[in-house]
């Protein structure tokens, strides 16, 4: 019995449905959940330079939030042997191999062609396929050149994966051992359409991917280096869970995954791991998961029903750019190194800064180069009084205008924290703003 599997009606023609109807293999392969994944970006372009794979970044992303280990990910240039092997390597180490390209009609597309090799079958037209193609160009009063064809090709152990969003179908292959080749095409609307409606809910059947907890400690005040030092090297190599370290634009992450094991839940060991990475650099911690400078600082003042005002010199507005728009900013200044009033003392253009804007807080930062790096010079002005700081920025110029923007807001966050304002905040209303 053939279960029947439709194309969906295009949307350049919703009165009339593609009428290819591929029908699904009744061979059934060897039972085998997907537990690992390798990605491959398949184009010339690519390893030119000339476009960015963005495909195997949002499929990794993807099937590691479901819990699928992905081994590796490569770009890979339009050359058969190359392809081929890179192919054949894979399956070999992964439970489900997934390209992104070369499923075109040129002579350069040579997925298909490196997928038959290492499956040893021979590529055929498909009838019915290539009645679909013809529907498509004949619809569009295109002429129909005989080298399309090549996109209505299969192999006995392959499936097509509708396109309704394009011209070339992608390819499900079923090896005898359970393993499963994808082949999706590149332009990223058709891949990631015959993604989701198609491919995935396939490999849920199959058992995709393992219960997985990650979390993520950002940090701040810290490098990366430092913190590798502090957590150690047994944690960071350690594979279950996995602990990495990330320098970003505005942190230092550490990120934690735990994948459950037979008599070891994944909440059990992330709740180990979570407390080693506490011990070793929880003081530099100033948020979790995706959380932003904007969101944690505006949480920390709601909580205490302040707001604030910013004004840098210097930076270039680096503070404000890292905000962004914020509800509890209620303004923000930028004055230029040598403009007037940027050599005051930086407690009173903080204070000045509250006052102008009615806020309860006035935050201020001067970025001043210091040889290679930047000196910044930071002041806020609240219900709690005044607070002062200076500290170094590595690098200077750009890089260190930047770095100062991240000073300030992590000066501020440090403010809101701490006992003095914590301790204001619990026991006594402040009367009036700045």
């Amino acid at each position: 019995m053939i279960a029947a599997v439709k194309f969906a009606t295009s949307p350049r023609a919703p009165n009339r449905p593609c009428p290819y109807t591929p029908g699904m293999k009744t061979a059934k392969p060897q039972a085998r959940p997907i537990r690992s994944a390798v990605l491959l970006a398949i184009g010339s372009e690519l390893t030119a330079g000339e476009t960015r794979d963005t495909n195997s970044a949002e499929l990794a992303h993807l099937l590691a939030e479901a819990g699928v280990d992905i081994g590796w990910i490569s770009a890979l240039p339009d050359r058969l042997e190359t392809v081929t092997a890179a192919v054949g390597g894979a399956l070999a180490e992964a439970d489900v191999v997934i390209t992104t390209g070369g499923l075109g009609p040129t002579p350069d597309d040579l997925t298909r062609e490196a997928i038959a090799r290492v499956c040893g079958e021979e590529p055929a037209v498909d009838p019915e396929l290539g009645a679909w193609l013809r529907h498509l160009f004949d619809r569009r009063g295109v002429p129909f050149s005989e080298t399309n064809l090549k996109q209505a090709w299969l192999i006995a152990s392959s499936t097509a994966i509708p396109n309704d969003r394009g011209t070339a179908p992608g390819w499900w292959v079923d090896r005898p051992d359970g393993r499963v080749i994808v082949a999706l095409p590149g332009p990223p609307a058709e891949m990631r359409a015959m993604w989701q409606e198609w491919v995935l809910p396939r490999l849920e059947k199959r058992g995709l991917g393992r219960e997985r907890l990650t979390r993520t400690f950002r940090l701040t005040g810290i490098g990366e280096s430092t913190v590798a030092d502090r957590l150690g090297e047994k944690l960071l190599r350690a594979p279950n869970p996995i602990v990495a370290t990330y320098a970003r634009a505005d942190a230092v992450d550490v990120r934690i995954s735990a994948v459950a094991e037979p008599r070891r839940p994944a909440a059990a060991l992330m709740a180990r791991a979570e407390a080693q990475v506490l011990a070793a650099v929880g003081d530099y911690v100033w948020g979790h998961d995706d959380e932003t400078w904007a969101l944690v600082l505006g949480r920390e003042l709601a909580e205490k029903g302040w707001d604030a005002a910013l004004v840098e010199v210097g930076t270039g507005g680096a503070a404000a750019r890292l905000l962004g728009e914020t509800a509890w900013l209620r303004a923000s200044r930028s004055i230029g190194a040598g403009e007037p009033g940027s050599e005051l003392p930086l407690a009173g253009l903080a204070r000045q800064a509250g006052r102008s804007a009615g806020a309860w807080i006035g935050l201020a930062v001067r970025a001043v180069e210091s040889g290679e790096d930047t000196r910044v010079e930071l002041a806020a002005v609240g219900p709690w009084g005044v607070s002062e700081a200076t500290q170094t920025a590595f690098l200077g110029g750009a890089e260190g205008r930047r770095r100062a923007g991240i000073a300030a807001v992590a000066f501020l966050h440090e403010i809101l924290r701490t006992a003095l304002a914590a301790r204001l905040a619990s026991t006594s209303t402040p009367t009036g703003r700045q």
